[in-house]
């Protein structure tokens, strides 16, 4: 179900995909090649339904309760699991390149015997691969992806694991398949690479289906008690379906109610009313209006503080002893209505402070071990010393039950962060193995903060939802989210040229 952000940001669009009209099961446009299936896969926890997919340039952009669900179909694609024509070549980008001697480039233009074999039978105009100019392409994708020309000529082995995940990215996007399986894309990619990776897929001609991307899906496939159901139009439009929807069902309950009471007072009077009763009655319990349990985040009251909270004064900062300055003579102050998004390359964002604040960053996650349960983790902190005040913490964030995934990491270390109470929090990259629903929930929840907020993210859609200042680094930006991207689109068109000249020299 929709977040109460989420709705309101739902805005009527115009064009063939305007209603968002849902079909049980799905219609073949044009009369390309399908998959329908209806077994339960060896990932036995999705049940896949009549799953139809279009190679039209079509992107399905994947919704759903558990952002485990969606990697696991998939995954279930990606192993062929579920009948895909042979013909049909899938990559499905599921992690980094392993670390070696190799360089970003070769990396990304290397492709094994068996591969070109592949493409060769798959692809009936090779020029799609630009193979006279593929060197130059390939050092433009990484470019575009936060590779300087330096980067590319130093080994793998001496990346991180969130840049070998942007090789492996870029590795497929120059392979251009049939089938393009992404997994949460956007992870260790900063704005500009988010913005670019947006517009490059957009124009992505075959079939691509990712764990969701607003920008760029066309079509939603929202998955609800392990089944698929299929919308036109991407995530707002699909808000405002379901919103219709919803109108829709509680009009007609009303105008049920409205006649049995007036039956009960004046009985039945004809037969048409009763009649007309029964079909609104039988109507009703055909509607399918999905509503799936969502998460209602909270962080408890802060009290006050008098401002400034924290105070930045000529704050400088560099790497390296020889190296240049990221940060001069910083000064600015933080108060409790502050709710500020840091914008601009990966790295050099992280701000410290001795201050009472609760701190989120995106390597919290490596720090859980895997097999503690959630109780047992919130037990590791001897503050909290009732189970009944464990439970009372963690209930909110939807976690019970001894297994972690991916997702729930995240949500133990925000529940985590809630205790503590905080005047300030500061947030990394929170939206990281979070699906789209605990995402608009979580912004529900800073929006309701008392504190102040500051959050470097990549997500533009929470950005816009919970910041009331943009820092592009650390100069105030005067627009908000939106115009910054307009700035980020304008960026990307005007260093083409340039970028494309310089690739060809290298």
């Amino acid at each position: 179900m929709p977040s109460d952000l989420a709705k309101k940001k739902a805005q009527p669009r115009k064009g063939h995909e305007e209603n968002g009209d849902a079909v049980t099961e799905p219609q073949v446009a044009n009369g390309r090649d399908t998959a329908e299936v209806d077994l339960l896969t060896k990932d036995t926890d999705v049940h896949i339904i009549n799953l139809s997919l279009t190679f039209h340039g079509h992107h399905y952009g994947l919704i759903g309760l558990k952002g485990i669900e969606n990697s696991m179909l998939l995954s279930a694609i990606g192993k062929r699991e579920v009948p895909i024509p042979e013909h049909i070549d899938i990559y499905h980008l599921t992690r980094g390149m392993p670390p070696s001697d190799k360089t970003p480039l070769q990396c990304v233009m290397e492709v094994d015997n068996v591969e070109c074999e592949k493409l060769v039978e798959f692809y009936k105009h090779l020029e799609e691969l630009d193979a006279d100019k593929a060197e130059m392409r390939a050092s433009q994708i990484l470019h575009r992806l936060g590779f300087t020309p330096a980067m590319q000529r130093k080994k793998l082995k001496d990346f991180s694991g969130g840049c070998r995940m942007r090789v492996a990215l870029a590795r497929a996007l120059f392979i251009r398949p049939f089938m393009l399986l992404l997994d949460e894309p956007t992870n260790h990619l900063d704005l500009d690479a988010c913005m670019w990776l947006e517009e490059e897929l957009k124009t992505f001609k075959h079939i691509l289906l990712l764990d969701f991307l607003n920008g760029v899906s066309t079509n939603i496939i929202h998955m609800h008690s392990k089944k698929l159901k299929y919308y036109m139009g991407n995530y707002d439009q699909y808000v405002k379906m379901w919103l219709d929807q919803m109108k829709r069902f509680h009009w007609e309950q009303d105008q049920i109610a409205h006649m049995k009471n007036y039956i009960a007072r004046f009985g039945h009077g004809s037969a048409k009313l009763a009649w007309q009763v029964q079909s609104k009655e039988k109507m009703l319990q055909k509607m399918m209006v999905v509503s799936d349990k969502t998460l209602s985040f909270y962080f408890p009251p802060c009290g006050k503080k008098p401002p400034p909270v924290i105070m930045v004064q000529n704050v400088s900062f560099k790497y390296t002893k020889d190296g240049p300055c990221v940060y001069n003579n910083l000064e600015f102050g933080i108060d409790l209505d502050t709710q500020v998004a840091l914008v601009g390359p990966n790295g050099g964002k992280e701000v410290n402070s001795s201050e009472a604040i609760g701190r989120y960053h995106q390597h919290l996650q490596e720090q859980l071990d895997l097999d503690l349960s959630t109780l047992e983790y919130m037990k590791c902190y001897p503050e909290i010393k009732e189970k009944e005040g464990m439970r009372k913490i963690i209930g909110p964030y939807g976690l019970a039950g001894k297994q972690q995934v991916n997702g729930q990491k995240c949500q133990v270390f925000l529940a985590w962060l809630a205790w503590q109470n905080p005047h300030m929090l500061f947030l990394d990259e929170p939206t990281n193995r979070l699906d789209i629903e605990t995402i608009d929930a979580l912004a529900d929840a800073i929006n309701e903060f008392e504190g102040g907020m500051m959050l470097v993210s990549h997500d533009f859609r929470l950005i816009q939802q919970v910041v009331q200042e943009i820092c592009q680094t650390i100069t105030k930006w005067p627009g908000d989210i939106l115009a910054y991207k307009l700035h980020l689109k304008s960026k990307l068109v005007d260093e083409e040229p340039q970028l494309t000249k310089r690739t060809h020299n290298v």
